[in-house]
């Protein structure tokens, strides 16, 4: 019998919910550390002793600080704004514009979840002038994720939550801990592209620079494990790496006869 899984509150676009059994035999130790924590799949289904979670998106970062310390009065708070006048195209983007253009703290933290759970796919997407630009999604009753935000209230006692790029926190690994990598995907194609989940995105040279960091961390006793599509341009890149390939169901597609089977990899650095 399978344990039973927690999903994240937040809809995403690559999350790693459903890959936790691949995943779950390579993170061992005392410390998890995830430079792109994204929607935290990984780290909700995952017992450490500690956690050190990090992304570049500081509007995930300010969330997931505002839920650690307001707890059940950030999610009646929150609650507000899942009100169906709400679930609105005029309203929609007049929270949206209001979140681009003055939102602060607590409230552009509720207003992230409106988004997240309002708009279409449940995308995190902004323009090159990091303005979040996600159409309003049309949901009958958009789902309110209070159970799963109560469960991320209990995992995040023994978490801290960082706004950085991921060479600044895996600097902070030590001996015995586990990193896990998940950064936005080498493209399938060239027009696969998908790196505007933070207005800077994710470059090829930073994907070297990724797998050069992990190759350094696991001389010095850290494991490395990284997720990524399987293709010859990643198996280049992580050469010095133990690869293990799978086959994924693709649903990040606006289009749903492309939603087929791709492959995956996890690059083991240890």
């Amino acid at each position: 019998m399978q344990p039973t899984r927690t999903r994240p509150f937040l809809k995403w676009a690559g999350g790693k919910y459903k890959l936790i059994d691949k995943l779950s035999p390579h993170l061992t130790g005392r410390k998890l550390i995830e430079p792109f924590v994204g929607s935290g799949a990984v780290f909700l289904n995952h017992q450490f002793e500690r956690y050190l979670l990090g992304d570049i998106n500081p509007d995930l970062i300010n969330l997931y600080q505002c839920l650690k310390k307001e707890k059940q009065q950030f999610i009646k708070y929150l609650k507000t704004f899942f009100k169906p006048e709400l679930n609105d195209q005029t309203e929609y983007l007049a929270l949206r514009q209001e979140f681009n253009l003055r939102a602060e703290g607590r409230r552009r933290a509720a207003l992230f979840v409106y988004l997240n759970r309002h708009g279409f796919n449940g995308l995190c997407r902004y323009n090159k002038s990091g303005g979040f630009n996600v159409p309003f999604g049309r949901h009958t009753k958009p789902y309110f994720p209070e159970k799963e935000m109560l469960y991320f209230i209990q995992r995040a006692k023994n978490a801290q939550f960082v706004c950085g790029d991921f060479v600044s926190l895996m600097n902070r690994s030590r001996r015995g801990d586990v990193v896990y990598c998940d950064p936005p995907y080498v493209p399938l194609s060239p027009t696969a592209s998908f790196t505007s989940y933070a207005a800077q995105g994710f470059s090829y040279d930073q994907q070297i620079e990724l797998a050069y960091r992990a190759k350094h961390l696991a001389d010095r006793g850290v494991k490395v494990v990284i997720s990524n599509h399987d293709n010859a341009i990643t198996r280049k890149i992580y050469e010095d790496a133990v690869i293990e390939s799978f086959p994924v169901r693709r649903f990040i597609s606006c289009d749903g006869s492309n939603r087929g089977n791709a492959k995956e990899l996890l690059a083991i650095y240890e």
